[in-house]
């Protein structure tokens, strides 16, 4: 069976996919993929579908042994990657042989990066996904000893590289208000969208925390708010007014105040800024969230026709000479122009 055996990983390695959306009343959020986007630039690579399930690897990748022949695909924050020592593209797709060892190393900017195997990767389920939601204990990281089996490939073009969005340097992130906005008086919000914040060192699946000069961020009335459901994308305020980004795999409900919430569109972004990047918060309407959305969407359906063959360098060619570079002989004193005499 294809897939590769795990001889050494780094410590927020996981299995994701696309989550488990549907169960917040039973207390479990929708977890999967720190960056979606990833996922479905992976399955673009490899044209397969999104929904199957990758490795993601926050930080730092590892070392694996291919345990059969198999198509890969390396995507989000870029790592140094080398098959038998020679070094892979990023954003591409790649032929794997059985024995060759795959090393990846640490992100050079950005999060999480995600290893994708054609036909996916196929651990068990639970309660409908692959996913490991490590705050609900569902799953867990990998370990060296694990063995990622992938599922049935159907595909075979390999060799694809794509231009992947920049989401790992912080930026802006649209925001729009949601249930508790109105409980923030409209000079606070008015000063949180001028604020200049940066990303905190209190960052992980469920959340990041944002940075900024000056006072915090407060609610009227904040110690009296119920608890209500959250969702992937508030910006929540802890008592001393600082705001945290949740993510995929945050709570379910919550009691702290929420100034609004960050379009899906923009949450990758917010999961790939590393320690420090700065980061802003724009206002948007309604309206128009659900058109950038919508803009983004039309984006992610349109990954695999933006998927093209790699340029590679002549120097990396072992296979060069099986190439036919020269399609044919001219003579030299011939006129170019002439079709005749070059046929």
């Amino acid at each position: 069976m294809s897939g590769f055996r795990v001889l050494q990983v780094g410590p927020v390695v996981s299995v994701q996919d696309m989550g488990r959306p549907g169960l917040l009343e039973r207390g479990i959020s929708q977890g999967g993929a720190a960056d979606v986007l990833a996922l479905a630039e992976g399955a673009a690579l490899l044209r397969q579908d999104a929904g199957l399930a990758a490795l993601e690897m926050g930080g730092l990748g590892g070392t694996f042994e291919a345990t059969g022949a198999m198509r890969i695909a390396l995507t989000g924050a870029p790592m140094l990657a080398t098959l038998d020592g020679a070094a892979l593209a990023w954003n591409a797709s790649h032929l794997v042989a059985a024995g060759q060892k795959l090393v990846i190393g640490a992100a050079r900017r950005g999060v999480y990066g995600y290893l994708h195997l054609g036909g996916g990767i196929e651990t068990d389920r639970v309660l409908g996904s692959r996913a490991a939601h490590l705050m609900g204990g569902i799953g867990r990281a990998i370990q060296a000893g694990d063995v990622l089996p992938a599922g049935p490939d159907t595909g075979h073009e390999t060799g694809l590289g794509i231009g992947a969005e920049d989401r790992f340097s912080g930026g802006a992130l649209r925001i729009v208000e949601s249930f508790q906005t109105s409980l923030f008086p409209a000079d606070v919000r008015e000063r949180f969208g001028a604020t200049a914040f940066t990303r905190g060192g209190r960052a992980n699946r469920m959340g990041v925390e944002m940075v900024s000069d000056g006072a915090g961020f407060s609610a009227a009335g904040q110690l009296n708010i119920l608890s209500e459901v959250i969702a992937p994308g508030d910006v929540q305020m802890t008592g001393d007014g600082k705001p945290f980004v949740l993510l995929r795999e945050c709570q379910t409900t919550g009691g702290y105040p929420r100034i609004g919430t960050v379009l899906p569109c923009d949450l990758a972004r917010v999961a790939q800024a590393g320690n420090g990047a700065a980061l802003r918060f724009d206002w948007v309407s309604l309206q128009e969230g659900l058109e950038i959305q919508a803009r983004y969407e039309a984006h992610v359906k349109s990954l695999p026709s933006r998927c093209a063959s790699l340029v590679r360098d002549p120097a990396d060619m072992a296979d060069l000479l099986s190439y036919q570079l020269i399609s044919g002989a001219v003579s030299a004193g011939a006129d170019p122009f002439d079709i005749g005499e070059n046929t």
